[in-house]
Order: C-alpha cells, then sequence, then structure tokens
C-alpha cells in the first residue's frame, strides 16, 4: 500500500499503533513495526527519561524498521519532565512522534530541527486545522468511538473524518473504534491515508498485558464500554467493569463530583497493577473502545495486520464493483 503516510513514515502499511499507558513498551512496538506498521512506545508509561531512552534502545533491538514515540502533553499543575523526554526521543534516533493532550507547539521547534515527523491527535476539525497551522507533519483524527479520551462534542468518525478531510491539506490518520480491514477501506473511503489503533493491538499475542484483559476484549460486545469523568469535562470511555460503574455511581449523586471522591478507584497504579499485570479486569479502570465489539481472536500482530490488509483490498474491490 502507498499513501502520504507510508511515504513520509517508511513504513509498508498505513497502520499505526497509537500510544497507549502502560502497554505501548518495546514488545508491542517492535511487533507492529515488523509486520509492516508503525510501532510507538508511549513516553510517560516509563518512568524517568533515561527508562525512555533504555526502551528505545530495547526496542531497536528488537526491529530494524521505524518506530515512533507518543508523547502526551497533560493537564495538570506539575507536568512530567517533558523537554528531558523529548531530549531522549531525539538523542536515540526517532524519527516519529506522536503527540497527544494539549497544543504541542513548544516541542514542534526541537523536534523540527532534528528531522522528526509529529502526528498530533486530534478530537474534531478544529483542533486538526490548528495542528496543521503550527506545522504538525500529519493528524491522527479520534472518533466519539475510541478508547481513552474522546473529547466532548462526541462526534463519530462517519462524520469527523469527511468534515476535516475536507479541510486539511496535511495527511489524517482514521483513529478510533477500528479493528478490521472493511473499516480500513471505509475509513480511505472517507478521506483518511492510514488507520491507528489501540485497542485492538490490546488484544494480540505480543501485546504486554494480562491473558485475561485480551480475552475480556474477546468476549466484549460493542456496548461492553462506557464513558466516566463527564462531569468533570474530561470525557473518558473505559471498558464497563466494575469500577467503571462505581466512577458513575459517584458522578450521579447530586452536586459537583470531587476528583478526590474517584481518584482511589481511576489511579494509574491501580489500572496497571491490577488490571494489566495481574488480570484482575474488574479491580480498576480498563481502557478500551467501542472496537471491542470486533474482536473475536488474539492473533499475532503480524496476522492482524496482513488480514487487514487483505480485507480492505477485498472490501474496496467489492465497493467499486457494486458501484460499477
Amino acid at each position: 500500500m502507498k499513501t502520504r503516510i507510508t511515504e513520509m513514515f517508511g513504513i509498508q502499511y498505513p497502520i499505526i499503533q497509537g500510544g497507549m499507558q502502560w502497554v505501548g513498551r518495546a514488545e508491542m512496538a517492535a511487533a507492529v513495526s515488523n509486520a509492516g506498521g508503525l510501532g510507538m512506545l508511549t513516553a510517560l508509561t516509563q518512568p524517568t527519561a533515561e527508562d525512555l531512552s533504555k526502551e528505545i534502545a530495547r526496542c531497536r533491538e528488537m526491529t530494524d524498521k521505524p518506530f515512533g514515540v507518543n508523547i502526551t502533553i497533560l493537564p495538570t499543575t506539575t507536568p512530567p519532565p517533558y523537554e528531558e523526554y523529548l531530549q531522549a526521543i531525539i538523542d536515540g534516533g526517532v524519527k516519529v512522534v506522536e503527540t497527544a493532550g494539549r497544543n504541542p507547539a513548544a516541542f514542534l521547534p526541537a523536534l523540527k530541527a532534528n528531522g522528526i515527523k509529529v502526528i498530533h491527535k486530534c478530537t474534531s476539525v478544529r483542533f486538526a486545522l490548528k495542528a496543521q497551522e503550527i506545522g504538525c507533519d500529519a493528524v491522527s483524527v479520534d472518533g466519539f468511538e475510541c478508547a481513552g479520551h474522546p473529547g466532548e462534542d462526541d462526534v463519530t468518525n462517519l462524520i469527523l473524518l469527511p468534515a476535516a478531510a475536507a479541510k486539511l491539506t496535511i495527511p489524517m490518520v482514521a483513529s478510533g473504534g477500528i479493528g478490521n480491514g472493511q473499516q480500513m477501506a471505509a475509513a480511505f473511503a472517507l478521506g483518511a491515508e492510514g488507520v491507528n489503533m489501540g485497542t485492538r493491538f490490546v488484544a494480540t499475542q505480543e501485546a504486554p498485558v494480562h491473558e485475561a484483559v485480551k480475552q475480556r476484549m474477546v468476549e466484549g460486545t460493542e456496548r461492553d464500554t462506557t464513558l466516566i469523568f463527564r462531569t468533570l469535562n474530561n470525557t473518558a470511555r473505559v471498558f464497563k467493569n466494575d469500577v467503571a460503574k462505581q466512577v458513575l455511581e459517584i458522578e450521579g449523586r447530586d452536586g459537583d463530583t470531587n476528583f478526590s471522591d474517584i481518584q482511589p478507584l481511576v489511579a494509574g497504579a491501580r489500572g496497571r497493577e491490577r488490571v494489566i499485570e495481574q488480570g484482575e479486569t474488574d479491580d480498576g479502570v480498563m481502557w478500551a473502545g467501542m472496537v471491542v465489539g470486533l474482536i473475536d481472536d488474539i492473533p499475532t500482530c503480524a496476522e492482524l495486520i496482513e488480514r487487514m490488509v487483505a480485507e480492505a483490498r477485498e472490501s474496496a474491490q467489492q465497493s467499486l464493483a457494486a458501484l460499477s
């Protein structure tokens, strides 16, 4: 496959593994890159910039293909030492960075000066246009279906992708709710030049998460996610497990939600230890998009990508035949 995304990032297929806290490690990124896609390390999964440097080196030992690093700009009063993480990325020779969260303008001069391509994750057309304006090389447009933070506009990809494509000149990647080749072909028809997947890559053999998490996704349906943090204007889509239901109960009480009331339930360390590492899938936040309704197996990354490419080509051919 050849699109502006494959050309820009030097990859075989326009399939990107999105940044995922606790999951975006060397095993995950290398497996996707070796399969022809673009794997992503998640910078803030590593406790320090020095640890990120080690993870970049570890990923290089596992693949000789391009891979990137995701760095999420958090809305916090005590931000991580972003400059140190950026320097680790630069020193590690990484040539692709996915930014997410807040405006990445402050990061761009250093990244551009070192020949690094930047793709920014956006949840609206206006944010995508802003990313283009400040000099990002591409955007990943996240629909309401996605895991993590879908923004506050509640616009699905069926509307969001063509709306963004109509106004952008830089390449656009479709993100959120994608897990098979039929959807990939549909995303291309709507103006995308690549797809970004998170949840679907969690349910692969190489993903560094407990097998119980992967199996829970296989068993899930399109109705098994829910939205938390709506009362805090920081909406997040997660798997509808016991912890999510407890959070929703607290948010449903009269009066303003106090984050301190739900913090023990949603703490990142709790999710990492109890869900990702121990497989207690009801005992912490389990990030998941609506695509769980389309997951019915746990393939290798190579099997998944090759299958998606075949499905996309077949679906596109069938569509053309039907329209001819």
